[in-house]
C-alpha cells in the first residue's frame, strides 16, 4: 500500500523528495517537539547495538539532518549517509562541519532503490523513520542487504502503533490531530505532517514487515517495541 504526500504529478519518489526540501527548515525543530526529545533516545539505542560489534563503514539511508549518523561515529570509523531530499542533506553537512566531523561523514544524495555502492560496502546499515517513505519496499530492502557485506548488520527504526490501551487511543489522537495542526503552523506545509500519520497507518510493521526482511534476504529478524510501542527497532543479518 502506497501513500501520496502530495495530491500532484510525479512518483512517490519525487513527491517524498519535495515534501522533504520543504519542510527541511524546520525538520529537526518539529522532531525534538513533537517527541519531547525521545526521538534521540531512540537513535541512541540504535547505536548502542551497532557498536556490540566492530564497525569499520557503516551505511545511514535516509539520513535527513545526519541526526543518526553524526551519533554514528562513536560506534563506526566511518559514516556514509545518503538521502533523496538536497534540502535535507544541506542542514545536515552543516551540522557536520560544525561538530568538525568532515573526515568521519560523508553526505550525498542518493535513491534507496539504486544505492551507489558496490555489494558488501559496509559492515552496518542503519535507516530511522525512512523506510515507510520508500517508493518500493521490498527493492528498498534489498538494496540495503545488498551492500551489506555477509554477516552484517541491518537496523530499521521507525514508527509503530501501539496496541494497549489507553496508549493505542492518546496515539492516535496526538498523531492524526495534534501533530498535523502544529506541523501545519510550524513547517508552513499543508500536506507532510498529514502525510505523517497516514504513511505509518500505511506501513507493514510488526511480524509482516520482519517477514519481508526474511524474504529480502535477512536472517534472525527482531523487533524491539520501544516506549509502549509508537516506534520499534527491527534488526536482521546479512
Amino acid at each position: 500500500m502506497s501513500v501520496k504526500p502530495y495530491e500532484s504529478d510525479g512518483s512517490k519518489r519525487e513527491q517524498v523528495e519535495r515534501m522533504f526540501d520543504a519542510i527541511s527548515p524546520k525538520y529537526d525543530l518539529l522532531n525534538r517537539v513533537f517527541s519531547l526529545g525521545v526521538d534521540q533516545g531512540w537513535r541512541r539505542k540504535v547505536i548502542r547495538m551497532v557498536a556490540a560489534e566492530p564497525v569499520e563503514k557503516l551505511l545511514d539511508v535516509a539520513t535527513g539532518t545526519a541526526d543518526l549518523a553524526i551519533m554514528a561515529t562513536k560506534a563506526a570509523k566511518h559514516v556514509t549517509g545518503v538521502d533523496i531530499s538536497d534540502g535535507m542533506l544541506a542542514h545536515g553537512r552543516v551540522k557536520v562541519e560544525q561538530k568538525g566531523l568532515q573526515d568521519r561523514i560523508t553526505l550525498q544524495q542518493a535513491d534507496s532503490a539504486a544505492l551507489p555502492f558496490a555489494d558488501g560496502a559496509f559492515d552496518a546499515v542503519t535507516v530511522a523513520f525512512g523506510v515507510r517513505n520508500y517508493e518500493d519496499l521490498d527493492k528498498g530492502l534489498r538494496e540495503m542487504l545488498r551492500v551489506l557485506h555477509p554477516g552484517g548488520r541491518l537496523f530499521v527504526l521507525e514508527f509503530s502503533k501501539p496496541q494497549r490501551t489507553p496508549m493505542r487511543q492518546l496515539f492516535r489522537f496526538y498523531f492524526h490531530r495534534v501533530m498535523p495542526f502544529v506541523g501545519r503552523l510550524v513547517s508552513k506545509d499543508s500536506a507532510a505532517y498529514t502525510y505523517l500519520p497516514q504513511s505509518v497507518d500505511a506501513f507493514p510493521e510488526g511480524q509482516a514487515f520482519l517477514d519481508m526482511l526474511t524474504q529480502a534476504g535477512g536472517r534472525e529478524a527482531k523487533a524491539r517495541p520501544l516506549t509502549g510501542g509508537i516506534a520499534t527497532l527491527y534488526t536482521t543479518r546479512k
